[in-house]
């Protein structure tokens, strides 16, 4: 068995995870929330059905509608260039890997949403004292988590090279 395919079905293992756990949340919210209604699930976290047809922070969303397809390019092409990553990590890679596949998952999860409804299903509101972060997703928080491990994994190679 060659090395290398261990990270890569780890990667694509951990990114199937989060597209179907992304797709599945993203039903039960357009199924069990009312649009924009906040719902109290502790004191700092509201379930609230929202659209975001932009990127992230809602960038673009005033757009008359080229950026879905921008966007879903976009998708696109960091998708293949992330499968193109983890095709060369090796299997001592794993935390990488790791990283890798979050974000391929997350990015896949949100490009389906884009593709399907034109934007992206987001339902997660963190807030504190009337200030709310923007409403994100699994897919987003996988991303975020992803990129956090791809960085922590460059800053300790970096470490090691000294």
């Amino acid at each position: 068995m060659p090395l290398k395919g261990t990270s890569l079905r780890f990667g694509l293992l951990l990114g199937a995870l989060v597209l179907v756990i992304d797709q599945a949340t993203k039903w039960l919210a357009v199924n069990e929330l009312a649009l924009y209604r906040p719902e109290s699930v502790m004191p700092l976290l509201n379930l609230t059905l929202a659209f975001n047809t932009g990127a992230a922070f809602s960038l673009l969303a005033d757009a008359p509608g080229w950026q879905r397809w921008l966007l879903s390019g976009l998708a696109v092409a960091v998708s293949l260039y992330l499968l193109h990553w983890l095709r060369g990590l090796a299997a001592s890679r794993r935390f990488e890997a790791a990283g890798v596949g979050l974000v391929l998952g997350g990015a896949v999860g949100n490009l389906v949403d884009r593709l399907r409804l034109g934007g992206v299903i987001d339902f997660i509101d963190i807030h504190y004292r009337g200030w709310h972060w923007p409403a994100f997703n699994i897919a987003d928080a996988a991303i975020t988590l992803g990129v956090v491990l791809i960085l922590l994994t460059v800053w300790s190679d970096g470490r090691r090279s000294r």
